[in-house]
């Protein structure tokens, strides 16, 4: 029998509330958050450190337009005092799961505070804005500010009210964003060509002077066709773009596709280094927070593209 997305979703969340709480949720003095992405993640631990117990549902490599919830994920989603995900369509597979959960009690939707003109369009789908706003700095930390206030106006009984630690928080998202400039303002400007798999740097594009090139288009549902590489591989000859860039949340697949049809037509393209896009890197690793993730982004490109950053990044913990 064939179930539509709302039936099973319905279905998931019936058997969710009939499932036995977890023993955290049961005798946890500390309130327990449960955020869509990583990133997400990381921000509740820089704001509220011990005071919480906060789990991702999508980690280290996971494509978040193409994620879509299980019962185990939607247990968590109904049992958690607090919500929290991005929005601006970046869960696309989360829409039914997030109005079954608006019934109860609404999820934060925290890229949704950003003002709307500050947020890029998607050429492709009408009305609809590049979701992609953590690789902003500057955006980023208004994401955090909505969180912070989240966590400050939780108030459950039994349990301690969060007191977020934001100014610091946001002291460390002001300098990652000095930092990206300093290192991406020493590309030449003729170098400042961003080609990658997917377009999920336009933010970090506009802040910071660069053309930006996905193969894809903003989202990852969809496949680039011929047409899309072969723009790509004449943008890359004409344009003598020296390196281009992997994900490692997107298949490689069409960026080697580039590189071979380049070097058909006579010009060598490197891979630059591998970035990360909808995804932060491994936990527990400095590449797998926040700060990390965009260090290694920028401090990637501005050494692949003849720029002048250190190695280890901007506080010398980059490990690749």
């Amino acid at each position: 029998m064939i179930v539509d997305v709302s039936r099973r979703t319905l279905l998931l969340f019936a058997a969710a509330a009939a499932a036995p709480w977890p023993a955290l949720a049961q005798g946890a003095r500390k309130p327990s958050v449960v955020t869509t992405t990583a990133m997400l993640a990381d921000a509740v631990r820089m704001l509220a450190g011990e005071q919480v117990a906060v789990e991702a549902l999508m980690g280290e490599g996971v494509d978040p337009h193409l994620y879509r919830p299980t019962r185990a994920d939607i247990v968590k989603l109904t049992q958690a005092d607090l919500v929290i995900a991005h929005g601006l369509g970046l869960e696309a597979q989360f829409r039914e799961t997030f109005l079954q959960l608006a019934r109860r009690r609404a999820p934060l939707l925290a890229a949704e505070s950003i003002a709307r003109d500050r947020l890029l369009k998607d050429e492709e789908v009408a009305d609809k804005p590049d979701p992609h706003v953590w690789m902003d700095p500057a955006l980023w930390a208004v994401v955090v500010r909505a969180i912070s206030e989240s966590l400050a106006g939780l108030d459950l009984p039994g349990r301690p009210r969060i007191t977020p630690d934001l100014a610091p928080a946001l002291a460390r998202i002001e300098a990652l964003g000095a930092y990206a400039g300093q290192v991406l303002g020493s590309i030449a400007p003729e170098r400042r060509v961003l080609v990658t798999a997917h377009d999920a740097f336009g933010y970090l594009a506009r802040a910071y002077g660069f053309e930006v090139h996905g193969i894809q288009g903003l989202s990852t549902e969809s496949e680039a066709g011929l047409r899309a590489i072969e723009a790509t591989v004449d943008l890359v000859v004409t344009r003598a773009i020296p390196a281009i860039f992997v994900e490692s949340s997107v298949s490689d697949r069409n960026i080697r596709a580039v590189i071979e049809g380049a070097a058909r037509r006579g010009h060598r393209v490197v891979i630059g280094g591998e970035l990360f896009s909808d995804a932060m890197g491994k936990p527990g690793t400095y590449e797998g927070t926040y700060l990390g993730m965009i260090d290694h982004n920028v401090t990637t490109m501005a050494r692949a593209l003849g720029g002048s950053a250190p190695e280890k990044g901007m506080s010398g913990r980059l490990t690749g």
